[in-house]
């Protein structure tokens, strides 16, 4: 999948989600969803290249990093939590999909559970957030 092509399929898993809002705070290079007011992914270019960022585990950041030459850690973002994914070779639409529901689900687990649009462990993927 291609860094355009990653992009759009990114935005279009990302506005499927509940509560789901695409917002631009950093002006029009920057596109970032947030669920409730918490960011759960952004999308722009590093110098020509289209990213994604998404929120990760920790532990599953640095396998994904380790396995994908395409995710790196996070621009702009704390390294530990946030990974940054590129168009490339292995990086398929299922991936992306998992990608950013496990994003969603991470940010949806810290809110109060009276503002959770979903219940973020039984929602969607195969993984429940930590």
């Amino acid at each position: 999948m291609n860094g355009p092509t990653l992009q759009t399929f990114a935005a279009e898993c990302a506005e499927e989600l509940p509560g789901a809002l695409l917002e631009h705070p950093f002006g029009p290079d920057w596109e970032v969803f947030k669920v409730r007011g918490k960011v759960f992914m952004l999308m722009t270019e590093v110098p020509g290249r289209p990213v994604v960022i998404l929120k990760a585990d920790p532990g599953e950041a640095h396998a994904l990093r380790e396995q994908y030459s395409h995710i790196t850690p996070g621009y702009h973002m704390n390294k530990k939590h946030w990974i940054t994914l590129e168009g490339g070779s292995g990086v398929d639409k299922e991936l992306v999909r998992e990608l950013v529901t496990d994003s969603y689900r991470l940010v949806v687990a810290r809110l109060p559970k009276a503002e959770r649009p979903v219940d973020p462990y039984t929602y969607g993927g195969t993984r429940a957030a930590r």
